[in-house]
């Protein structure tokens, strides 16, 4: 076997695994892969401009084409950057491997220069890491993370690699890893236990589905799974926020998300349903509201691959620990056995249709000034029909484009849900971008999250990529001022932007193409000039400044203690709703 230095081991690795976009950040330290790179142009190395960056970027490549991410970023400062996209990837469930530089092995533990504990550091916001020592070792541990990465529970990986180790050589055999010998996730479901499910869906008569992110990780075929189980039942359908896509908002067993800004109708029938089936999800805090109080009269299934997260927040009757798609067709088939006919749920239908009658997502709409749920509305209505990837930085406009974007496929919505990584949508973009280049890819940002990495206007720039920025500018810190209105009596520290820049002017240093829309009347001209501006684009949408998000669950009440926008519907829950059942 020829002899290979660690660092062309490593190249050679991603070559065999089939990576083609990595994407990262020099340094000292990973200068010999970054030598290797240039001898393999096969991989289109993407230069960020901050290694936050490239862990959101291969975020977004990841979740828009259901294909491993992958960074290389340097030692010390550059793998401690990284730690906030490598937390958000496992919150989410996203496949990324993360290759770090480290100081030679005979310095680790010195405190030398740009020396920074990366395994301890990310122990506990990784699904495994590695500090690899002997180039020998190198092929294995890479095969071996990418597999870890992307089976079970999907989740990010770290490759910690010494210089000195990337400089030696070693024999290099491309490695078979079919299976790993002590970590073989459970993928296909206990037959009793999906005996038992389809026993209490035979027996309900107000289920609902509960949908989450695990379905579209499972792959295209579980949201095809849920569509065809949907459709035999005639239940109705939620999701949480990771989860949009998995099921048509177009259809009308649609209840629209759940939880704190959910609408009225799915929170309520979470409340008052018999039977829910939790596909994928994982009962977060963000969706039960106070624990005691939440779907007290329903008996609950909870089908997850991760089986920590079953019985973790919320007991459930039956547990399956499956792939969420496998464990969905063994359910279709055992309802075929039984000889199940679609009910209708005729009398289930009427309380929601009642529910839904509130319209808890509509608003007023003040005069030319342009309401943000107007804005999103419009930018949904002029990107119909179009292959169209939205992304979302963190905040009131995050909400809004989950209320009034709505999403008839799996991997056209990518967010940052489980650590609400402000920063996250811009990077999302380039990677969701890369990995699909002829999608319409648009991130859509609030004016202060959008400075959280701001500096990839470079990147775009660079790589000529035609991503579109749709900020909501409403001069604030939204989510944070609405906070303080409802519960700290509209005392508004510290989340008033007074310094924003000018961000067409911003935009056009760059040299991207700017645009700002400041009236009702320019809101579709501007988002249709946006559209068809062939290279990246920034709109600054001028919004109304005060507008809240509306349903909302405070934080500590139940989960039907929403507070309703009083421009519809006066106070909070009422008893009419409560009386239903």
């Amino acid at each position: 076997m020829a002899e290979k230095s660690g660092a062309d081991i490593l190249v050679q690795c991603l070559i065999d695994l089939g990576v083609d976009t990595v994407f990262g950040y020099p340094g000292g330290a990973v200068l010999p892969i970054y030598d290797m790179i240039y001898e393999h142009p096969t991989i289109n190395h993407i230069l960020v401009r901050h290694e936050q960056a490239a862990a959101h970027a291969a975020e977004g490549y990841a979740r828009s084409t259901g294909k491993p991410g992958v960074v290389l970023v340097t030692s010390g400062p550059g793998a401690t950057n990284a730690i906030t996209g490598i937390t958000d990837a496992l919150m989410d469930s996203i496949p990324i491997v993360v290759i770090t530089g480290q100081v030679a092995t005979h310095l680790i533990g010195t405190d030398a220069f740009q020396e920074a504990d990366t395994v301890g550091l990310t122990r506990h916001c990784t699904k495994h890491n590695y500090l690899v020592k002997d180039p020998a070792e190198l092929a294995r541990v890479v095969h071996e993370a990418f597999h870890i990465a992307t089976s079970g529970r999907p989740g990010p990986v770290v490759i910690d690699i010494p210089k000195d180790v990337q400089v030696a050589t070693a024999p290099y055999e491309k490695p078979v890893l079919n299976a790993h010998p002590s970590y073989r996730p459970q993928v296909e479901p206990d037959a009793d236990a999906i005996e038992a499910t389809v026993d209490l869906i035979l027996k309900a008569e107000r289920p609902i589905f509960y949908t989450g992110g695990g379905i579209i990780n499972s792959g295209p075929a579980a949201s095809e799974a849920l569509r065809t189980l949907a459709d035999m039942t005639g239940a109705p359908v939620t999701s949480t926020l990771m989860g949009l896509g998995a099921f048509p908002a177009s259809s009308p067993q649609w209840l629209g998300m759940l939880g704190m800004h959910g609408t009225y109708e799915a929170n309520w029938a979470m409340n008052r349903a018999d039977l829910i089936l939790c596909l994928g999800a994982r009962f977060d805090d963000r969706v039960t509201g106070r624990l005691d109080a939440f779907a007290p009269h329903s008996k609950k299934v909870h089908v997850d691959i991760d089986r920590s997260s079953i019985n973790k927040i919320i007991p459930v009757d039956v547990p399956v620990v499956a792939d969420v798609g496998r464990a969905i067709e063994a359910i279709i088939a055992r309802l075929k056995t039984h000889g199940f006919k679609r009910t209708g749920y005729a009398d289930w239908w009427a309380q929601i249709e009642h529910w839904r009658a509130k319209k808890s997502l509509d608003y007023a709409e003040p005069g030319t000034e342009i309401m943000p749920q107007r804005a999103i509305a419009e930018l949904f209505k002029a990107t119909r029909g179009r292959d169209t990837i939205i992304t979302t930085e963190v905040g009131q406009h995050q909400m809004w484009a989950a209320q009034h974007f709505h999403f008839d496929g799996p991997n056209k919505w990518l967010t940052s849900g489980g650590l609400g990584t402000m920063g996250y949508g811009f990077p999302a973009a380039i990677g969701a971008q890369l990995g699909n280049p002829d999608a319409l890819v648009i991130d859509i940002a609030g004016d202060a999250s959008i400075q959280m990495n701001i500096q990839e206007l470079g990147t775009v720039i660079q790589y000529d990529l035609p991503v579109k920025i749709f900020i909501l500018n409403n001069e604030y810190m939204g989510m944070v001022r609405q906070w303080q209105e409802l519960t700290y009596e509209s005392r508004y520290s510290h989340s008033y932007s007074d310094s924003l820049p000018d961000f067409v002017k911003l935009a056009e240093a760059y040299g991207c193409k700017g645009i700002r829309i400041e009236g009702i009347q320019e809101l579709a001209p501007g988002i249709q000039e946006m559209i068809a501006h062939k290279g990246p684009v920034v709109v600054d949408c001028r919004v109304t400044k005060l507008s809240n998000c509306f349903p909302m669950i405070p934080s500590g009440a139940a989960h039907t203690d929403m507070l309703l926008d009083p421009s519809q519907v006066s106070g909070t829950m009422d008893d009419e709703a409560k009386a239903l059942v």
